[in-house]
């Protein structure tokens, strides 16, 4: 049965945009697999590089080491022999000036000898008065040879099979890093790294994490712990870096080879508090505000309305003060000037105790106290648009997730209008308090 032109047609154009549709995934799976071959490619090439330059140098300082040890050696073999050889350059010059005074004693004996008795008797008084001066008896100590030494070399030949051994276990070739960059995650001015393990027979004792700009030829080290997550802070919006790992195995020294570098780039605006601020001084990034010893009071709030609903706002106290319960971190819906604290109407927060304030009322449910290293993270999600059918005269609910030291509260936040962003502020009433925000 024939098909209508229309269908046909119809049939005919689908069909043609399949095949448009598998040559762009075939397209792909051939960029994929030029981007593998690449990579193989290059870490080869490098691997080559890297291993003929390390074992150069090896090369180069075993022979340093060798002639150094050398050195030594002879030097030790010349000084024994100046020490040894002295006392024997004295004994000989001793002796050869005994021998010398002794022929000089026979010469003048046999010529007093050859005169006879007679007008000769002065000449052989003479040389018998010499010869009873002198110790004809006395003969110098001349050491054995068992006595002095004899130089010879020490030389353990052993020492090839160990240097051989150690030679023949040095270094490896590995296909793949024992550890890789699982996911980023974008934050206001930052970038989440977690990495996993992919070798299951690797144990893995500390992780080592660097980053860098793409345009940028150095990487830095930017965490070095247990750790399988870091954030990396100071992340300049829609710049693009590059992240890599490696991992150092129980009781090693060495770190195993650099996974494949990950790029993350972050869109979100980040996180500053308002500068100009009496009460506290900004880092020059102006994401950490610490309060200061002026007298001014109040709430320093964000520069801009930057948080929005589904993120996560992290507060980290790297240092404390005093605590005062009007103390308060958290979120608001505006700002509003002339209060002390954020425990008032259209703000949550946490106070330095653990209490929790929604709407200016404290919660029963608490959080622990806040201490230096604490991180506080606010999570909102909007679960109510519109108007409520309910007293709370609000038309905007949240659902907010306030967590710190490991224990959370969860509740429902209602605000007077419905917004597309929040602010985030601290107060505090004492000197020293310095808070991250991310």
């Amino acid at each position: 049965m024939e098909l209508e032109p229309e269908l046909l047609l119809q049939e005919a154009r689908e069909n043609v945009e399949a095949a448009q549709s598998y040559r762009r995934e075939l397209g792909q799976r051939l960029q994929g697999l030029r981007a593998a071959r690449r990579q193989i490619k290059e870490s080869a090439s490098q691997t080559r590089d890297v291993l003929k330059q390390h074992f150069n140098d090896l090369k180069g300082t075993l022979g340093k080491l060798l002639d150094e040890r050398l050195v030594t050696l002879l030097q030790e073999v010349d000084t024994i022999e100046q020490e040894t050889i002295k006392p024997l350059d004295d004994c000989q010059k001793l002796i050869e000036h005994g021998v010398n005074t002794a022929e000089d004693l026979v010469q003048e004996g046999e010529i007093a000898i050859l005169g006879g008795v007679g007008e000769q008797n002065e000449k052989l008084w003479s040389f018998t008065k010499k010869a009873s001066h002198i110790q004809l008896d006395s003969l110098p100590e001349v050491p054995l040879l068992v006595d002095v030494p004899c130089l010879s070399a020490q030389l353990d030949d052993s020492i090839l099979n160990i240097v051989k051994d150690h030679i023949f276990k040095h270094g490896t070739v590995a296909s793949r890093p024992p550890v890789q960059i699982e996911e980023l995650i974008e934050k206001p001015g930052g970038i989440i790294v977690r990495w996993c393990k992919v070798d299951d027979d690797f144990t893995a004792q500390d992780y080592r994490l660097q980053f860098r700009k793409c345009t940028s030829n150095h990487f830095e080290d930017v965490y070095v712990g247990s750790e399988t997550e870091f954030i990396v802070l100071h992340i300049d919006p829609n710049v693009d870096y590059q992240f890599r790992v490696c991992a150092r195995g129980d009781g090693r020294q060495e770190w195993s080879p650099w996974s494949v570098p990950q790029i993350g780039h972050s869109t979100l605006v980040p996180h500053e508090w308002t500068a100009g601020f009496e009460g506290y001084s900004l880092s020059s990034r102006r994401n950490i505000a610490l309060r200061n010893d002026s007298e001014s009071s109040g709430v320093l709030y964000s520069s801009a309305p930057t948080y929005f609903c589904g993120q996560t706002l992290t507060f980290r106290v790297e240092t404390v003060g005093q605590p005062d319960r009007r103390d308060s971190i958290g979120v608001c819906a505006e700002r509003q000037n002339g209060y002390d604290s954020l425990q008032r109407d259209q703000a949550v927060c946490i106070s330095t105790n653990g209490a929790v304030f929604v709407n200016g009322k404290e919660m029963t449910n608490q959080l622990p106290a806040v201490t230096s290293g604490s991180t506080v993270t606010f999570d909102i999600e909007a679960v109510t648009l519109g108007s409520t059918n309910n007293n709370e005269g609000g038309n905007f609910k949240l659902r907010v997730t306030i967590s710190s030291n490991n224990r959370e509260v969860v509740f429902d936040w209602v605000l007077d209008q419905s917004c597309g962003s929040l602010y985030f502020g601290c107060s505090f009433f004492y000197p020293g308090w310095k808070v991250l925000v991310f």
